[in-house]
């Protein structure tokens, strides 16, 4: 039920083409590689400078070793780390799924937890629900029931489905929230 983390993924539009010239165009590969490899080191540039949002760009290169970069966890967490300092939810949502997996940093459930807490008090929907889930299941805290659904339902009402769906459970068991079948209906 834990949301993975999803590394930057190139459009469909973007798949490796052959042409006939054996020019890279827009949408061959060749040319989506040097638009990859450029924006990598762009961000790279810009990340040293300390800029929050291309740490935490240049830090997705780094998870997913997309534009000649040789996918490099420590990395992409070292990066995510310097973000999130600076208050960029998509940063501490990624570095507490780092977190919870151990890839890249030692697993820590704890500090998963801190971090998807930052990014959830943001709105970050998809902390939102991973803090649910590590709530219901006491991973990194002790279990609460009542803060699962809170944070359910928070994810719920911006329309994530899964949310949705354990928020609905949750109101039709009364589990951390007072049974309500209406409540429990209309999600």
């Amino acid at each position: 039920r834990l949301l993975a983390s999803t590394a930057w993924q190139p459009t469909r539009d973007m798949r490796p083409r052959s042409t006939s010239s054996g020019v890279a165009t827009p949408q061959s590969g060749a040319c989506h590689r040097t638009i990859a490899r450029l924006l990598a080191s762009m961000y790279r540039l810009a990340a040293e400078q300390g800029l929050a949002s291309a740490q935490f760009s240049y830090a997705l290169f780094c998870s997913s070793g997309r534009g000649g970069l040789p996918q490099d966890d420590a990395e992409a967490a070292r990066l995510y780390r310097l973000a999130a300092e600076q208050g960029v939810a998509d940063a501490q949502h990624n570095l507490a799924m780092l977190c919870s997996l151990g890839r890249g940093i030692p697993q820590d459930d704890r500090e998963a937890v801190r971090l998807f807490g930052f990014a959830a008090e943001e709105g970050y929907v998809d902390a939102q629900h991973n803090l649910a889930v590590f709530c219901e299941e006491g991973r990194g805290i002790p279990q609460d029931i009542g803060e699962a659904a809170r944070y359910y339902r928070l994810a719920a009402e911006q329309g994530f489905a899964e949310a949705q769906f354990f928020y609905g459970i949750s109101c039709e068991h009364g589990k951390g929230v007072p049974q309500d079948m209406g409540e429990a209906a209309r999600y």
